[in-house]
């Protein structure tokens, strides 16, 4: 295993329980392990629910803190990788003056070079959507502060994995299988 610090995408499938998030964030703790970003919601399969964080560390504390997860009752599978190996986004808004962006004139510009759109303007303020890599919406942040940003959230990342079907769909048939084929022993 690799002793070099990485960036670490960890996708946790579980069913919704109260507190498991506050379990899982103090594995990472226990770890030395930081959370950068984290993001949970539904998934394609019903009652099943991703949580997705984003940590750096080297492999073997990545690898062990996900372990440790998979232990949990609630986790039904548990998968950590490199940026090279998911798709990933995030979702940012950008809350800006409107009177200083119109008076900027060069609104068209910026949100065709960042594919960025507008959600709302009024004549107080104006909100910008932006999807992307960190790299990308913290640019848009830096072309937009001649014109003051007022306010800038962003959500934690969304990720996919690069294989042609979420990996624990393989492991939940596998589990099934082996199920099945206890009950008919």
């Amino acid at each position: 295993m690799d002793n070099q610090v990485k960036e670490y995408t960890v996708t946790i499938y579980t069913e919704n329980q109260i507190g498991l998030l506050a379990q899982i964030t103090n594995v990472f703790t226990r770890h030395g392990l930081s959370i950068w970003s984290l993001s949970a919601g539904a998934t394609s399969m019903e009652g099943i629910h991703n949580i997705t964080i984003v940590t750096s560390g080297v492999e073997k504390k990545v690898k062990e803190s996900v372990q440790q997860i998979e232990k949990r009752v609630d986790v039904i599978k548990a998968f950590f990788y490199t940026a090279d190996k998911i798709v990933y986004r995030e979702l940012c808004l950008y809350k800006v003056s409107t009177p200083a962006l119109l008076e900027n004139g060069d609104i068209e510009h910026l949100l065709s070079k960042y594919h960025a759109r507008i959600v709302e303007m009024n004549k107080i303020f104006t909100v910008i959507q932006k999807t992307g890599l960190s790299e990308e919406t913290a640019a848009l942040h830096d072309d937009l502060k001649p014109v003051g940003v007022l306010q800038f959230v962003r959500s934690g990342r969304i990720a996919v994995s690069r294989a042609e079907q979420e990996p624990v769909f393989k492991f939940l048939r596998k589990r099934e299988k082996e199920r099945k084929q206890l009950l008919n022993q």
